[in-house]
């Protein structure tokens, strides 16, 4: 109700950009110089979030900030962040335009997912370069099953109820809050240092958290949008005077790089494997929440069963390209949803619009090179932020569960199992690798545990 009614304000105050009808029409396109505009404010809502998945795989293995490759300008890092722009601007076009019955047809922006962070994280933990080929055929075959789960998504949505989405999304958000919070103080290779949580790190980082924190509650519209990317300019500015900030390895960027099919290998491991393809099921219902999340609000009306479908398609199809190539998994972003209600225009050329910026970005490395540029700390104060809302995203969820006993018992065993594991990972010392990489991202066995309970225990007790 209140999305619907906010849509109309929108839409009334916006009658330069066409009538009601056209403008929850998917196929209607705005006046260029104000659909460009639209475009790129949907880049700038998903920017931060986009990249920073990159970032963080590549310090937790040990090719990222502070590491020897810094001499050389983090090249692997700097391909993958290119990877993240390129591949989130071809998915997203797939999902806009559509390839047959691949891609809703709706305006969904696509983006490097952080829901599988818990899973990659261990998967490439201190493995250097070694452990991406590893990561991106888990990435090729998750995408692969991700597109299969199109066929017969309709059918599982019975077994996650929100009592099991809310844990699982509450746990990707306490699973990588730890990360937030080592960005901040300077990083895992500043660990042991005087400089790690210094205030000359906390300081930046705070900056970013207050500036994010003001622009998204005492403005509007795109100042509002972008409240975490402003943030992240502020801070890294703040940072640039404190002398944080360096730029000696911008000019060793290319001007134009093609990616590169299988950059790092080729390697099965069944723990990645298995890791991708659970996380494609909760991705998969993320997205069919997203679609109807669209349709709702920038249209008034429910989604159709060939618009889920497709939408699913497109995602598991981005998802495997992504991984050939060195990128990472790709899934519908919901604050573009959340942005297309408040902006009121259900064009899926805005989308696509700015799905080519994104294309354009990718094949340049500057631009990789320039948002490397950016001091681990004054990130942290991004992320947490971002990890911050994640986890509370999940006790709204939760807020509409009926808290029985039975529920209760579902949510302690799985959230205490699933937490505790990833807290003290030594437990599992004797466990075999590949099954203590699972076990250890404590999402998995959470969310495993969750649904196993909810399927066996009797729904009659008090």
């Amino acid at each position: 109700m209140w999305e619907t009614t906010q849509q109309q304000g929108t839409i009334m105050s916006n009658s330069s950009l066409g009538t009601a009808e056209q403008l929850r029409d998917p196929n209607y396109t705005p006046p260029i110089a104000k659909a460009v505009p639209l475009g790129i404010q949907h880049v700038l809502a998903m920017f931060v979030s986009n990249v920073t998945p990159a970032i963080i795989v590549c310090g937790a293995a040990g090719i990222g900030f502070g590491s020897d490759q810094g001499a050389l300008g983090f090249p692997d890092m700097t391909y993958m962040i290119q990877m993240s722009m390129l591949f989130a601007g071809i998915a997203t076009l797939i999902q806009s335009m559509g390839m047959g019955p691949i891609g809703a047809k709706l305006p969904i922006v696509q983006g490097t997912s952080f829901a599988f962070l818990p899973v990659m994280i261990p998967a490439v933990a201190g493995l250097g370069t070694a452990g991406l080929g590893g990561l991106m055929t888990g990435v090729l075959i998750g995408g692969i099953f991700h597109m299969i789960l199109g066929t017969f998504i309709g059918k599982i949505r019975f077994a996650l109820p929100p009592l099991i989405t809310g844990l699982i999304v509450l746990m990707i958000g306490l699973s990588l809050m730890k990360v937030g919070i080592q960005y901040a103080a300077g990083g895992v290779p500043n660990m042991g240092k005087p400089i790690y949580g210094s205030w000359d790190m906390w300081f930046p980082a705070l900056v970013v958290i207050a500036v994010t924190l003001g622009l998204k509650f005492f403005t509007k519209g795109l100042m509002s949008v972008a409240a975490v990317l402003i943030g992240i300019i502020i801070g890294y500015i703040v940072a640039y005077f404190m002398g944080q900030v360096s730029f000696g390895n911008v000019g060793k960027a290319a001007l134009f790089q093609v990616p590169m099919p299988f950059k790092w290998g080729f390697e099965f491991n069944l723990a990645i494997v298995i890791g991708m393809c659970f996380m494609a099921v909760i991705s998969a219902i993320e997205t069919v929440g997203d679609v109807s999340g669209i349709t709702k609000g920038g249209a008034g009306r429910e989604a159709t069963d060939e618009e889920i479908t497709g939408a699913t398609y497109a995602d598991g199809v981005g998802t495997a390209v992504a991984g050939i190539f060195g990128g990472l998994p790709n899934t519908s972003f919901s604050q573009n949803v959340g942005l297309i209600s408040m902006t009121g225009v259900m064009s899926r050329h805005v989308v696509s619009i700015g799905a080519v910026f994104l294309i354009i970005c990718g094949f340049i490395p500057l631009v990789g090179a320039i948002i490397r540029t950016v001091p681990i700390n004054v990130l942290g104060g991004g992320v947490i932020v971002m990890f911050g809302m994640v986890a509370a995203a999940g006790v709204n969820m939760l807020s509409g569960v009926a808290w029985n006993r039975r529920n209760m018992v579902i949510f302690a065993v799985s959230l205490s199992i699933g937490f505790g594991l990833q807290l003290v990972p030594d437990a599992l010392q004797h466990t075999p690798s590949w099954l203590k990489i699972l076990l250890t991202s404590g999402l998995l066995p959470a969310a495993f545990l969750a649904i196993v309970l909810n399927l066996i225990l009797p729904e009659d007790i008090d």
